[in-house]
């Protein structure tokens, strides 16, 4: 078996480790983030000094945005289709800038789609638009969390508008994102995966040449060639997600003429007072209030209620406000009992929502 190389994860050490994955002159490899803590995380979840299994290029951990990491093998394979089929439905090969973080999947992705490409990545310093402004490639892409094009719609519209597509994942796009983007001119595709699917693998409700998508009642289902190998050391919740080459996810979803409409977690759903609470629905909801900025909606326990929806809000609507504008298209024992107004949601280098810091 391998040993695993553990690399800083910044984006030229990342990017040179990669490189000898993918041509195989270089060792199975790990990214490290700067930040104590996540570096602790990470180490924990790589195992470094254990050894490795077979088939695995790269072990990236998952954000833990709703517990602790995991780390997922992924092989060379896994990582060169994702990349193939991304350039083929984008339209082909082409330049990338990179604006995420390179030990997560999404940013890991950029860069396997550069070597993929044979074009240099245009690293992201301070200003998206200086950084737009250098590249060279005759068809330029990008990719990027919701978070970050909001902001971007707001400081660097033209600089997003030279892009003949930009992913954005990491987290659901709002539809009301979604129409500022399309309205401005910019390219903006919502994109579905995770680290287990080796980044995207549902482009706008459309599965990658390569990828299948299924549902068990309406759990998610997704088969194919970017699939993770498993998790490192975790061989019954290996066995557990991956049954007959299928990974059972954590997502529920619908499928709408042939199309892929995620509607959440499994998780996501709640009893609160003995009434089911589909809690992205309930935040969708709010996010159409013309003074929320941003928001969240968690259950959390309570003696009362069982688990007691709560809303974590950028924007100044009351408690009363909010419940009445839910209860409008809602039923009302969906509306959250609680409040709490926030001037920015706590959000992981990942670009998700850092729950654990809401709770």
């Amino acid at each position: 078996m391998s040993t695993l190389h553990l690399v800083p994860g910044t984006p030229d050490a990342v990017l040179r480790a990669l490189t000898g994955v993918l041509d195989g002159s270089g060792p199975p490899f790990a990214p490290v983030p700067a930040d104590l803590a996540a570096a602790e995380r990470v180490r924990r979840a790589a195992a470094p000094d254990r050894p490795l299994e077979d088939d695995c290029a790269v072990v990236l951990t998952t954000s833990g945005s709703s517990g602790e990491p995991k780390g997922v093998l992924l092989s060379r394979d896994a990582l060169v289709a994702s990349a193939e089929a991304t350039h083929e439905r984008l339209g082909g090969p082409g330049q990338w800038l990179l604006p995420m973080k390179p030990y997560f999947v999404g940013g890991l992705q950029i860069l396997t789609r550069s070597v993929v490409a044979g074009q240099s990545p245009v690293l992201l310093q301070d200003s998206f638009s200086e950084a737009a402004a250098t590249m060279t490639g005759s068809r330029r892409y990008t990719a990027m969390v919701p978070t970050q094009l909001a902001r971007y719609l707001e400081t660097d519209l033209d600089a997003l508008r030279s892009f003949d597509a930009i992913i954005i994942g990491g987290a659901a796009t709002p539809a009301a994102l979604k129409t500022r983007a399309a309205e401005a001119g910019v390219t903006a595709i919502p994109a579905y995966g995770m680290t287990e699917t080796g980044s995207g693998c549902v482009y706008a409700g459309q599965p990658l040449t390569g990828t299948s998508v299924d549902l068990d009642d309406c759990r998610i289902l997704i088969k194919g060639s970017t699939l993770f190998s498993g998790y490192r050391l975790q061989p019954e919740l290996t066995a557990e997600v991956l049954r007959d080459g299928w990974f059972r996810t954590q997502d529920r979803g619908e499928l709408v003429d042939g199309q892929l409409k995620v509607i959440g977690r499994i998780d996501d759903v709640v009893i609160s007072g003995g009434v089911n609470v589909t809690l992205p629905t309930v935040q969708a909801r709010l996010l159409e209030h013309a003074d929320v900025k941003d928001a969240v909606v968690l259950g959390v326990p309570d003696a009362e209620w069982g688990t007691r929806v709560v809303a974590y809000v950028v924007g100044e609507p009351s408690l009363a406000e909010l419940r009445d504008f839910v209860a409008e298209v809602l039923p009302r024992t969906w509306a959250p009992r609680e409040v709490h107004h926030l001037d920015a949601l706590p959000m992981l280098a990942s670009g998700k929502v850092d729950r654990q810091a809401l709770l």
